[in-house]
């Protein structure tokens, strides 16, 4: 069951945890060394030297994140191997990965088994070495039949070629992997003929489940996972920044918040490909790290003690933990009806449309320094009460944007969006363009009707700081509200974002 089914009568924050139960989680942000020349080809022996560079990195901080009592340490998208590559120009930094549901093989001490397995020992002997659960990803072959049947997803060479999380337990031995579903343009590997649910269970907190990167916006495999009541998920990703709505951990929090559970999230550190982003995020806290511009271009661990989340939660009843955001038993607001007539805002606040994310969005200026405002895109609306307090000497305008539709730049999915933002510049076009930098502060309350129970809140202040929102609803008839006040830095965006991934395929 999802969060937002539950919340309404356990509350947002809410959550069970074993009783005095947690543990250590280390994740990796890897400025990953690169192969100059992806394209080309390599011997296996030449491979074998670039992967061993980042693997003496992965080394060296296996050992740092042990020192600080680390029970699980998770390593990003393509850290050891890279990026770039053509299917064929992969086959190098290709080694095949046993199931571990249909064996048991520990890479470190059974190193003869298989062939060709030098970076799944490394990392096996990795895990054993330092004591701890040990999550990388890495480029996996598996052979196909070939089929004559034109409908068969076995590529013609006779191989599949995947993008794989794979994990080893503390004394080495191989217990997950898992295919990635979702691929961002990326040409050397094939998508797995069905998304692969998978988890694995671990003696300190239980379960966790597996999803790399691009798979977090959609429902396959990641929703599945949280809808069968997996509270912990493992991110490895190689994620490019896109603010207003999309920078790493922007949404790394908000889907923690959204799905109320535990992500471990790793990232690439690459400035050229704007990558950067990592942290552990609970519903109740978040430890991250995000390079501002002019940071020294290096690695970063990330390391914080967390709650066990108890798997069986759902249904149950829970007191408030203390420190916990409570619940609006109220919105308070646009309960009238002409709340979803765009006419409310007009003729103080001025309708447009401006592009935020390739999206049209229909944005309405927020040019006072409080009141209530109401935008439309069709028949889905957003709401917002506000109080701005202005500080610094810079002029700065901010709007209030609703978007729904389908996403069709770089992926294709299906939204209801609504977004305080930031404008770049003082003119209403530059609303939707990317801001790292704010001044303006904000109180607020934020509000939309979705028709999807999937939203994820998020509050990004100056300087891509991560704000808890302070009250979160959501009542039976699809309202979401979302309050904040007393921001730490000022406002670059308050969003509330809705995916409605039962109309990904329409």
């Amino acid at each position: 069951m999802f969060l937002f089914i539950v919340f309404v009568s356990v509350g947002f924050g809410q959550t069970v945890a074993v009783a005095d139960s947690s543990y250590i989680a280390a994740v990796y942000e890897h400025k990953v060394i690169l192969n100059p020349e992806p394209h080309v080809s390599l011997s296996r022996r030449d491979a074998l030297q670039h992967m061993q560079r980042n693997l003496d990195v992965y080394e060296e901080q296996a050992a740092r994140a042990a020192q600080q009592g680390a029970q699980i340490l998770v390593f990003p998208e393509d850290g050891i191997h890279g990026f770039n590559y053509t299917r064929s120009s992969i086959s190098g930094y290709l080694e095949t990965v046993p199931d571990p549901q249909k064996e048991d093989w520990n890479p470190c001490t059974q190193p003869g088994r298989y062939s060709n397995t030098e970076v799944l020992q490394r990392l096996s002997c990795m895990a054993r070495r330092y004591n701890l659960y040990l999550v990388a990803n890495m480029a996996d072959l598996q052979p196909c039949p070939l089929n004559t049947d034109p409908s068969s997803s076995c590529p013609s060479d006779g191989r599949w070629q995947f993008n794989t999380n794979v994990v080893f337990s503390s004394d080495g031995l191989l217990v997950s992997r898992y295919h990635k579903h979702n691929l961002y343009f990326e040409e050397a590997f094939n998508t797995p003929p069905q998304a692969e649910i998978i988890t694995f269970d671990t003696p300190f907190a239980g379960r966790f489940g597996l999803i790399i990167c691009f798979d977090i916006l959609f429902r396959e495999p990641t929703v599945v996972l949280v809808e069968r009541g997996v509270r912990q998920l493992i991110y490895p990703t190689a994620w490019m920044n896109q603010l207003p709505l999309l920078d790493s951990i922007q949404f790394q929090r908000a889907f923690s918040l959204g799905a109320n559970i535990t992500l471990l999230a790793a990232n690439i550190r690459n400035d050229r490909l704007i990558m950067t982003g990592s942290g552990i995020y609970t519903p109740l806290s978040a430890t991250y790290h995000h390079a501002l511009k002019g940071d020294p271009e290096e690695g970063q661990l990330v390391v914080a003690r967390v709650p066990v989340l108890d798997p069986l939660w759902v249904g149950q009843s829970a007191a408030t933990k203390e420190g916990s955001s409570s619940m609006l038993t109220d919105s308070g607001f646009c309960h009238r009806q002409n709340c979803a007539d765009p006419s409310l805002s007009a003729p103080f606040y001025p309708i447009f449309t401006s592009s935020m994310m390739y999206d049209p969005f229909i944005f309405v200026l927020l040019n006072r320094t409080e009141g209530e405002v109401s935008v439309c895109d069709g028949t889905f609306c957003c709401h917002l009460q506000y109080k701005r307090v202005a500080s610094g000497n810079r002029t700065e305008i901010y709007a209030l944007g609703a978007f729904a539709g389908t996403h069709t730049v770089n992926g294709n999915y299906t939204l209801q969006v609504c977004a305080v933002v930031r404008c770049a510049e003082l003119e209403v076009s530059s609303c939707g363009q990317e801001v790292e930098e704010a001044e303006s502060k904000m109180d607020f309350l934020l509000e939309g009707v979705f028709e999807t129970r999937y939203v994820y809140p998020v509050v990004l202040a100056s300087h891509l700081v991560l704000e808890q929102p302070e009250k979160l609803e959501k009542t039976a008839d699809g309202r979401v509200s979302m309050k904040h006040s007393n921001i730490n830095g000022g406002l670059v965006t308050a969003c509330l974002y809705g995916r409605m991934y039962h109309l990904d395929n329409e």
